[in-house]
């Protein structure tokens, strides 16, 4: 977004939520910075300086506000375009990388010298990648001290801090007073069994036709939609448990339940349930976009909050993918549990049937092509599968948000019985490319009117960068969607 300070003021004195978290508004008379979206006074405009990201605004002196919570704030997801090595970086920083790992291992993984990673970084976000991580860690923190109960050494555990005295004194500088008090003027709570995080989104979001998708295609006993809830279960950094999302009913936000035994690994969780659910999503601007075709407006005025699904852990989204070529939705659900169960390993959660987690690539690659036939598929499918869970164990294939999209694209199509639908809804969901277009996709040839995929192509060429979000209105429009 173009820092236009008239913009920012009028979207600002609006209360404009489609501004939320696309900028941040510092007041100079208070020090304070906050969300475009605060319920506080207007300051006045001579007073106002504003920030494309929340750690800007904290280098520049100014502490985050109480009412507002700019914590909170929906980010900036795919639709937000920046190279591609700075988006890997940020959305690596944003699961906790350097919590326990340097900006040089950052950038070895990226394959980048750190030189040319902090020098990218700076140029696009105008941070360090130090400075960015701490304003994620003091986001999270802050978040916990306001809608938890977790003990102060478990807070800072939780936010990336190895060190409570490290903890205090950064919070004390970056917010102005301790930690501490922030809990006593919240209360310290009850002792809880699991915690509850709040999501925020810019709205419009369609959660039920959120959860519809993924109820279609959850994997039994890891996976399952109730009562208006997606949950399933949890491995993250060696700690397993599970995670309960509804919709909050009083704000744009979603409410994620999660079991105690995964509050060390809390910031990879909450980037990840971000993704799934595509919470960092622009619907405005993809709107604008895409209404100009005539057949997405018609599903735009009905639907105008539908969101990309993608995918808490993107091996599991993809081996689900897999499955269900050339099948129906339900039949590679089937599969997909029997998959789980001869596969995963159990775990203990309060939800009658969820008790499996997902099976990981190195066990899949581990167990052969014969277990995997077994849960009801043929041998060729089988070795797709088996080529698939070697290549991200052998850490050739890289399937999780932010990664580079094109070369997951190469990477999948190298794989024996993979071709380009099956490459395009991987990226799509997995990897979270929001230009993901699978176009010889049935559902996407029946709503459009056309006959081949090269068609479809051209007719989708208008629709960049948003053809992942015209594919969900296209499936949106046929009865059923598409079979994945």
């Amino acid at each position: 977004m173009n820092l236009d300070a008239d913009t920012c003021f009028g979207a600002l004195a609006a209360r404009d939520p489609r501004f939320d978290g696309r900028f941040f508004v510092g007041v100079r008379t208070t020090g304070i910075y906050c969300r475009p979206v605060c319920p506080a006074r207007t300051p006045r405009r001579d007073r106002c300086v504003f920030f494309a990201r929340a750690a800007e605004a904290e280098r520049e002196g100014f502490r985050a506000c109480f009412r507002c919570r700019p914590e909170l704030a929906p980010g900036g997801g795919p639709v937000d375009a920046v190279p591609r090595l700075v988006s890997a970086a940020a959305s690596r920083i944003g699961e906790g990388f350097l919590n326990e790992a340097s900006v040089d291992d950052l950038a070895a993984a990226l394959g980048v010298t750190s030189r040319h990673l902090r020098r990218a970084v700076a140029a696009e976000l105008g941070v360090t990648p130090i400075e960015l991580a701490q304003s994620r860690r003091m986001a999270l923190a802050k978040q916990l001290l306001h809608d938890t109960a977790l003990p102060m050494a478990e807070v800072a555990f939780a936010a990336g801090f190895s060190s409570l005295r490290r903890f205090n004194a950064l919070f004390q500088q970056r917010f102005g007073r301790a930690p501490s008090a922030i809990r006593r003027a919240h209360g310290d709570g009850a002792p809880a069994t699991s915690l509850v995080l709040r999501l925020d989104f810019r709205p419009p979001l369609d959660w039920d036709a959120m959860l519809g998708f993924l109820a279609a295609r959850c994997t039994a006993r890891v996976e399952q939609v109730e009562a208006g809830a997606y949950r399933r279960t949890v491995r993250l950094g060696g700690r397993t448990g599970w995670v309960s999302v509804t919709r909050d009913p009083a704000r744009p936000a979603l409410r994620a339940e999660v079991s105690l035994s995964l509050a060390g690994a809390l910031m990879p969780l909450v980037a990840r349930l971000r993704g799934l659910f595509d919470l960092d999503a622009r619907p405005d601007a993809v709107a604008a976009w895409l209404r100009r075709d005539p057949v997405l407006s018609r599903s735009l005025r009905r639907n105008p909050g539908l969101r990309v699904p993608g995918a808490f852990d993107g091996f599991d989204a993809a081996v689900r993918v897999v499955v269900g070529q050339q099948v129906s939705v339900a039949a590679a659900t089937t599969v997909g549990g029997r998959l789980a169960a001869a596969l995963g390993e159990p775990v203990a959660t309060p939800f009658p049937g969820l008790d499996r987690l997902a099976p990981t690539p190195e066990a899949v690659a581990a167990a052969g092509v014969d277990p995997i036939a077994r849960a009801g598929m043929p041998g060729a499918r089988a070795r797709t599968i088996l080529a698939l869970a070697e290549s991200v164990a052998g850490g050739g294939l890289a399937l999780h948000r932010g990664a580079d999209g094109e070369a997951a694209r190469a990477g999948l199509l190298e794989l024996p019985g993979v071709g380009p639908w099956t490459a395009e809804v991987i990226a799509m969901r997995a990897v979270g490319d929001p230009d993901a277009f699978p176009a010889a996709d049935l559902g996407v040839l029946r709503a459009l009117g056309e006959a081949s995929g090269r068609a479809a192509e051209a007719r989708a060429e208008a629709w960049r960068p948003w053809r992942a979000y015209a594919v969900m209105h296209l499936w949106t429009l046929v009865a059923g969607g598409a079979d994945i």
